[in-house]
């Protein structure tokens, strides 16, 4: 089966989290031939992992192909049915056609084609899949837990691919080598509520917060590094009052996010946020989402890579961590190399999602041309 028509298949089952439609049972019969299977279910999250029929020889190099089936809803305003993959000028429609079928599809066939013309691949190399159906939604029975599992076998890969949509203009433009931490808060600053006639009788949080709103709102809380922007802090909510022009608020409550560079962390946001407040009756609540991560650029994994695209496509990829978080963490907080290539996401959860049909054609080639490397390494 070629990715494009693999791709349609997987268009067309509609997988909104934690839906997994049956996916698994046909991919399992594409792989069969080569790989064995590991299943779990707990909480209503399906997640496969699939690895080659040579795991005994647990000292050979091992990559791990990841993705989710998940998708996101829908959503109105479709120009054609969102769960019925239509070919239309050289471009593939329908939700999880960039985020993240097409990743899957490339690296199922690019797998299968490798593995069929290198009939003597596995005596030298592991390979395994792991795909989830919870990556759109909380991941907490998804990728974090089925690594647990992995972990208890002796299973954990060496390297790890994962094809997330992280292209600018076309495939093979853009590696995530890493992403930011994620940091959510909530602040809420008391008053006194009352008449406003009367504002000697009143203790108004929001003009307590007027002159400091500045050093919250849009700060940058370090300088980040040559890897990582600086950790801004990111106002996404204020709320206060009743919706009356009378009556003066007892309570502002601001939320924010803070997408966070190694330089600072969950203590460092505190203090400078009590440092901006000090003075006023506050509470203040702060929850990491999720941690930061980095893969070096010497690992092999990421120089394989490169050669592999410049093979392909003729260019070098741009390394980045920009972006939200992705299933990649959870194989950073490991330990493991791993980088996030795949098509373009200018559509990613967008009405009528799409993918151009070279993009996921390019990110198959790059793909095979990445185990031949490997490959070839592993037996030099």
């Amino acid at each position: 089966m070629d990715c494009i028509t693999l791709l349609q298949k997987l268009i067309n089952a509609p997988t909104i989290t934690p839906q997994e439609c049956g996916i698994y049972s046909f991919l399992k019969e594409l792989l069969n031939p080569y790989f064995s299977f590991i299943e779990q279910d707990t909480n209503g999250v399906k997640n496969l992992f699939a690895y080659s029929k040579n795991f005994k020889k647990d000292k050979l190099p091992h990559i791990c192909f990841a993705g989710h089936i998940d998708v996101v809803p829908a959503g109105d305003g479709w120009e054609s049915d969102p769960f019925c993959a239509k070919h239309q000028d050289g471009y593939i429609y329908g939700r999880g056609s960039q985020d993240m079928k097409s990743g899957i599809s490339a690296f199922v066939c690019a797998v299968l084609a490798f593995l069929y013309r290198y009939e003597n691949a596995l005596d030298f190399l592991r390979i395994s899949l792991l795909l989830t159906s919870d990556e759109e939604g909380d991941g907490t029975y998804g990728t974090q837990h089925m690594l647990g599992l992995l972990e208890q076998k002796g299973f954990l890969p060496d390297m790890v691919i994962v094809a997330e949509p992280t292209a600018s203009k076309t495939c093979g433009d853009v590696i995530k080598i890493g992403r930011r931490g994620s940091i959510n808060g909530v602040i809420k600053i008391f008053g006194k509520q009352g008449h406003v006639a009367y504002p000697k009788q009143c203790i108004n949080p929001i003009e307590l917060l007027g002159s400091r709103l500045g050093k919250l709102a849009g700060v940058n809380l370090d300088d980040g590094d040559e890897d990582f922007a600086p950790s801004k802090l990111v106002i996404t909510d204020i709320r206060a009052g009743m919706e009356v022009v009378n009556v003066t608020p007892s309570e502002l409550k601001i939320l924010f996010n803070v997408r966070n560079a190694p330089q600072s962390n969950v203590d460092s946001v505190e203090k400078y946020i009590k440092e901006v407040l000090e003075g006023l009756e506050f509470d203040l609540e702060l929850k990491q989402s999720s941690v930061g991560f980095i893969t070096h650029k010497h690992t092999k994994l990421l120089a394989y890579l490169q050669e592999s695209i410049s093979s392909v496509c003729g260019k070098e990829a741009c390394l980045s961590t920009s972006g939200g978080t992705s299933d990649a963490r959870f194989f950073g907080l490991r330990g493991i190399d791993v980088v996030e290539i795949g098509v373009p996401n200018d559509r990613i959860h967008a009405i009528n999602e799409r993918v151009k049909v070279s993009d996921v054609q390019s990110l198959e080639r790059i793909f095979i041309r990445f185990l031949e490397v490997l490959l070839a390494n592993s037996i030099g």
